[in-house]
């Protein structure tokens, strides 16, 4: 099969890495793709919300099967365009994906189908938003309601706080919002959970606890993801069968009964307290950086599971996982979440062997002259392998000290919770 990824982080380089391991695959491309992708799939330079020359490039290329990396697209209906032209695309729909292209769509399904998530408000006007903030008080969570790639969520610690984000929001402060969230803030443990899913079924696609804050300890701003480690320590089964009753399946029917079913990787962000899990967002694809510890995790052929979803046979699949545990780091470009440097040589990254159960996957990277240089805030993602969660980030952090780019930093912390867990 001749398969395309589009999008241009770590999350397609890492399902770039799993799909080339599939003895279907033929030919692989990957638009606009990085400097990691470059090394197993072709690059094709375009921006991924002009649909009709990402169209133009499938049809040349005869791909087979189209995967959508990034929510952007995905919000912005490229699934519709693209099956309008009977182009066979995994993803869900533009309307399936308000579940993450507007908070306040996903709050009020929560609300009319009884899934658990914090109490909360959606305004389009400031005067009734304070009022909801002075009666609620502090702390409070203020939501932009469209994306806002990874910026749009703040928890405040203090009534003025919470009333200078909503200002913002309400202002324009994203483009993508014309209305805030302003959410109860929960105390708990976070939990990342993954289903694929097609019209018919839905199968468990692993866990893992993301990083959201840019400092050790989880201190500073939210970013979008700092690191990740899988599976998520305080998984049980018994938690599995909660979510997916509670959570997964009455989205999954609420979504059919509006005659939009669900197709494609769906990203459940929970909150667990005392055993039970509550919604706080949904994510229409895999999590970046979760889906790179899934990727080395998942032994299964992804083309034949993306095959399958594709076809509405997900019932038909075994997803197998490995038994080893895994952890990612990732590497950001000095002064991220903010304004960070760019185009700073990553030396020796072309011919730097990361050691065994060590994968690097490029984010924001890019190719001239045989140098690699970077493009993003988040840049590389080290991630590894291993029997424990110790040895893993001990390979990590051993291949992140040797690599010894002065230009970046990252969290040393990512995955000691389940070692203290353990």
């Amino acid at each position: 099969m001749n398969l395309a990824v589009i999008g241009s982080g770590g999350r397609e380089h890492a399902i770039c890495y799993k799909l080339k391991q599939s003895p279907k695959i033929k030919n692989l491309i990957c638009i606009p793709g990085n400097a990691g992708t470059q090394k197993i799939a072709i690059n094709i330079k375009e921006e991924i919300s002009n649909f009709s020359a990402i169209y133009n490039i499938i049809k040349k290329h005869n791909i087979d099967l189209v995967i959508v990396g990034p929510e952007q697209p995905l919000v912005e209906g490229i699934v519709d365009y693209l099956e309008e032209k009977k182009i066979r695309v995994f993803g869900p729909d533009k309307f399936a994906s308000q579940l993450e292209g507007s908070k306040a769509f996903m709050k009020n399904l929560c609300k009319k189908n009884n899934i658990p998530t914090a109490n909360f408000g959606i305004f389009d006007n400031f005067d009734d938003a304070s009022s909801f903030i002075e009666k609620n008080g502090s702390p409070i969570v203020v939501k932009a309601d469209g994306l806002a790639a990874g910026k749009g969520v703040t928890v405040c610690s203090s009534k003025p706080e919470a009333l200078k984000n909503t200002k913002q929001i309400l202002d324009g402060k994203f483009k993508s919002s014309s209305k805030v969230v302003l959410e109860e803030f929960m105390k708990g443990e976070e939990l990342s959970y993954f289903v694929i899913v097609d019209k018919n079924s839905y199968k468990f696609f692993g866990t893992a606890q993301d990083h959201k804050r840019v400092g050790e300890n989880d201190t500073g701003p939210n970013t979008g993801g700092m690191g990740a480690y899988s599976p998520a320590v305080l998984f049980t089964s018994e938690l599995e069968k909660k979510i997916n009753h509670k959570i997964i399946e009455p989205t999954i029917n609420a979504m059919k009964k509006l005659g939009h079913p669900y197709q494609g990787f769906l990203y459940a962000g929970l909150m667990i307290r005392d055993n039970e899990p509550y919604l706080i967002e949904y994510n229409i694809r895999m999590g970046d950086p979760e889906c790179q510890v899934l990727m080395m995790g998942l032994e299964t052929d992804l083309v034949k599971i993306i095959d399958y979803a594709t076809q509405n046979k997900v019932a038909n699949l075994k997803i197998e996982w490995s038994k080893k545990k895994l952890v990612t780091f990732v590497l950001c470009a000095n002064g991220y979440p903010f304004t960070y440097i760019k185009d700073k040589e990553i030396k020796n990254l072309n011919n730097f062997k990361p050691g065994k159960g060590t994968q690097i996957f490029h984010a924001g990277t890019y190719k001239k002259k045989n140098k690699i240089y970077s493009n993003g805030g988040r840049v590389l993602n080290i991630t590894s392998s291993a029997k424990n969660i110790d040895e893993a980030r001990e390979k990590s952090l051993a291949c992140l000290e040797r690599l010894n780019w002065t230009y970046g930093f990252y969290r040393k912390d990512i995955g000691l919770k389940a070692v203290k867990n353990k």
